[in-house]
C-alpha cells in the first residue's frame, strides 16, 4: 500500500473520500531513466562483451539462388499502419507530458484527436492482420522457447547446441509487441472513456458517468501506460536507429531487405518468402 501511494496522486472528493486523481509524474523521469540506461548497458556489452551469432544448419544454395536480391517483408498497408500509428504515438506522449514538465500549451485536443487516430488505426491493423497477414506469425511458438534456452544455455557458458536461426520475428520482437499491446491497449481503453471528460465530436460530456473513486483508477491506469510507453518506444526507437538492425528499419520504409541479410539471420523454413514474378523484376531492377 505504501508503493502504491508513493506513485499515485490523491486528492479528497466534495464528498470528503480520499481518491486517487493520477500517477506522480516522477516517474517519466523514471522511465526515462531507465530507458537511458538501458541503452548503456546494451551498449556496452554489445561493444566488449557480445559474441558472434552461431546459427544451426546452413541455407541451401538451390533455395539461395531461387531468391531475389530484395526480399519481400513489409506490404505497403502494413508500412502505412506503422508510421501513421507511430505518428499518434508520439503526438500522445508528447501532449501529454511536456505540460507535466513545463511546458505549456493547449493540449487535450491534439490529444484526443491523435487518441482517436490510434484507436483507428489499431482496429485496422487487427483486422488486416486476422485476414490478410499470417496473424500467428507474430506470437511466441514451441520452437521460439526452445531457442530461447539455447541462447540462455550458451550465455551461461554451459552447452547447448546453437539456436536455429529466427522465423520473420525473432522472439525479442514478439514479446516487445506483447508488452506494447498491453500497454497501449490499456491506454486506449481508459482513454476512450476519459474522453466523455472532454468535449468532443463523439459523444456529450459526461463527467458523470463514473465514480470519483473509478475515475481515479482510470487515470491512474492511463497514466501508469503512458509512462510505460515512453520506455518502450524509447526502446523501440534505440533498436531501429543501431547498425545491425539498419536492413529491419529499411524494410519498413521500402518494404525489403537485402537477400544476404535473410538469407544470415532468417531459417527459410520458419520464414518462407514468396516472391511474386512483379516483386522479383523490381528487385532485379533495384539491384
Amino acid at each position: 500500500m505504501g508503493i502504491v501511494k508513493a506513485i499515485t496522486e490523491w486528492a479528497t472528493s466534495p464528498w470528503g473520500q480520499n481518491v486517487p486523481i493520477h500517477i506522480a509524474f516522477f516517474l517519466i523521469w523514471v522511465a526515462a531513466i531507465a530507458g537511458l540506461l538501458f541503452f548503456i548497458v546494451h551498449s556496452i556489452y554489445v561493444r566488449y562483451f557480445a559474441k558472434p551469432e552461431e546459427f544451426a544448419g546452413t541455407v541451401s544454395p538451390t533455395l539461395e539462388a531461387t531468391l531475389p536480391p530484395r526480399i519481400p517483408r513489409h506490404s505497403l498497408v502494413a508500412r502505412l499502419f506503422h508510421w501513421i500509428m507511430a505518428a499518434a504515438m508520439f503526438t500522445l506522449l508528447f501532449t501529454a507530458f511536456l505540460p507535466k514538465v513545463g511546458v505549456r500549451f493547449d493540449w487535450v485536443t491534439y490529444h484526443w484527436i491523435a487518441g482517436t487516430v490510434l484507436t483507428v488505426s489499431i482496429i485496422f491493423h487487427i483486422i488486416h492482420a486476422s485476414f490478410w497477414l499470417d496473424f500467428w506469425a507474430i506470437w511466441p511458438d514451441k520452437e521460439d522457447l526452445v531457442d530461447a534456452w539455447r541462447r540462455v544455455r550458451r550465455f551461461m557458458g554451459l552447452p547447448a547446441p546453437p539456436p536455429r536461426r529466427f522465423a520473420k520475428y525473432p522472439l525479442e520482437n514478439k514479446l516487445y509487441h506483447g508488452a506494447i499491446l498491453a500497454t497501449g491497449l490499456t491506454a486506449i481503453g481508459t482513454g476512450v472513456f476519459m474522453m466523455f471528460r472532454v468535449r468532443t465530436i463523439f459523444f456529450p460530456r459526461n463527467p458523470y458517468l463514473f465514480s470519483d473513486m473509478t475515475w481515479g483508477l482510470m487515470y491512474v491506469l492511463h497514466g501508469l501506460a503512458g509512462v510505460g510507453l515512453i520506455a518502450l518506444v524509447m526502446v523501440h526507437v534505440y533498436f531501429a536507429v543501431r547498425p545491425e538492425k539498419r536492413d529491419i528499419t529499411k524494410s519498413m520504409i521500402f518494404g525489403t531487405m537485402r537477400r544476404e541479410f535473410y538469407l544470415t539471420h532468417y531459417d527459410p523454413e520458419r520464414w518462407n518468402v514468396e516472391v511474386s514474378s512483379t516483386v522479383s523484376r523490381r528487385a532485379d531492377k533495384e539491384s
